[in-house]
């Protein structure tokens, strides 16, 4: 692994410069395989990253401990032709958020456990967010950043011991601090969210660095090398607010003053093209990228499903689309508590929400099923040019200049990348 590219990454915005680097925050093996395809086109460095609720010792919810996730991405990058050298692995978010309902001593003890995998399973690039309440936190009382920096720094010492026994192996390097918004977009419409002042961005590395040094830590200190805060961007059911540098100029400014650290920038999903490059020009180096991709692949196969009821008798469809929801009905708990309203209102989200709560039903046996016979029943021969002219015009102007293959698979993909060019003109690949 060239854990080493991020480090360059730094130093090219404290020359001056600008670079930057995508996060791919999914395991949707698509998403993944598109991804490593590009990187392969490109030359590029891959960052591959997963949360601790979908990855943890007790399997998260893909099932995938630390171990389980990096033989998985291993597997998709030989087959995809991507070199180990260039491929990162991440852990975002990694504290106790998974076990917040629990006691200090139960969560962080699991905390401990969870990092410690993670090193051991060879994910090298470790955010540490110890900003979430657990049960016998003051409920009256934002959580002391005292509290969380202790928390933080506990994890990092777990990390570092780890490390210490596999000689030969890259040294993990740091992220610190936690965006305001929920990971995965708002629950409800906004209409702005507070950009991160400077003096919390300062307070934050300041304490934490002192924690640091009271862990004994003042050598690993030196491979933080990004901090987290709110840029301004955010996205949730129907609406995306966009970056507006002249509001983040102040911390933008302030990061140049620090010798070793850029920002990592996450909820970016939905932003321009021209918004994730003033991003990174801003020193939002790192761009985490999850939802708009398997947002992307939603549009693809829904597309490709609707074109499949053109063509075939209803006896014969794969009925995506119908067996998506009655899987999310069936088990409502990942999406029930983000999609409010009357149930035509519900409905519609869970089809079509930037929020994209879909993503984690594409693992359905059932939905499986469907997505197989999609491909099968549409791979058999071209799709009609007029139908991929009705439902996917981008990939049928692709299609008929011959820069695509009019293949499910090949139109999926072509979906995805969408996306991810956006991120490559953004990092400057």
């Amino acid at each position: 692994m060239s854990i080493e590219i991020l480090d360059e990454l730094v130093k090219v915005h404290k020359r001056g410069g600008t670079a930057g680097i995508t996060s791919i925050c999914s395991s949707h093996p698509t998403v993944l395989e598109s991804a490593m395809r590009r990187a392969v086109k490109s030359g590029t460095h891959l960052l591959i990253e997963s949360t601790c609720n979908q990855v943890n010792q007790f399997g998260g919810y893909t099932g995938m401990t630390p171990r389980d996730f990096v033989a998985f991405v291993q597997h998709l990058a030989d087959e995809n032709g991507l070199p180990a050298g260039r491929l990162i692995l991440g852990g975002d978010h990694l504290g106790p958020s998974v076990w917040q309902d629990e006691p200090e001593d139960s969560a962080m003890n699991k905390s401990e456990q969870l990092v410690g995998n993670y090193i051991h399973a060879g994910f090298r690039k470790i955010h540490l967010d110890a900003s979430m309440k657990l049960a016998d936190d003051d409920s009256t009382l934002p959580l002391d950043i005292e509290i969380s920096a202790r928390r933080a720094a506990r994890l990092v010492k777990v990390c570092e011991v780890k490390h210490a026994k596999m000689p030969g192996t890259p040294a993990p390097r740091y992220v610190i601090g936690s965006e305001v918004p929920v990971p995965g977009g708002a629950h409800e419409h906004e209409d702005g969210v507070s950009v991160t002042r400077v003096e919390d961005a300062r307070q934050t590395i300041e304490v934490i660095h002192a924690a640091f040094i009271r862990e004994g830590l003042e050598a690993t200190w030196e491979r933080v090398i990004a901090l987290v805060v709110q840029p301004g961007v955010e996205f949730g059911d129907d609406f995306v607010l966009d970056y507006k540098p002249e509001k983040a100029s102040a911390l933008s400014n302030f990061i140049e003053s620090e010798s070793r650290l850029v920002y990592e920038a996450h909820s970016t999903d939905y932003q321009t093209r021209d918004s994730l490059r003033k991003l990174v020009r801003d020193h939002f180096a790192i761009l985490k990228v999850g939802p708009a991709l398997t947002f992307a692949y939603r549009e693809a196969v829904f597309s490709l499903a609707m074109i499949e009821q053109e063509l075939f008798d209803e006896g014969d469809r794969s009925k995506l689309i119908t067996c998506m929801d009655e899987a999310m009905l069936s088990e409502p708990h990942h999406w029930q508590k983000y999609y409010t309203g009357r149930p035509d209102e519900q409905a519609f989200k869970r089809k079509y929400s930037f929020s994209d709560r879909i993503r984690y039903y594409w693992t359905a046996p059932q939905v499986k099923d469907a997505v197989r016979k999609l491909m099968t029943n549409l791979g058999t021969t071209p799709l009609p040019l007029t139908l991929l002219s009705q439902r996917l015009p981008v990939q049928h102007r692709k299609i008929r200049s011959g820069e695509l293959e009019n293949t499910p698979s090949a139109i999926i993909q072509d979906k995805i990348n969408e996306v991810l060019i956006d991120y490559s003109y953004a990092c400057g690949s």
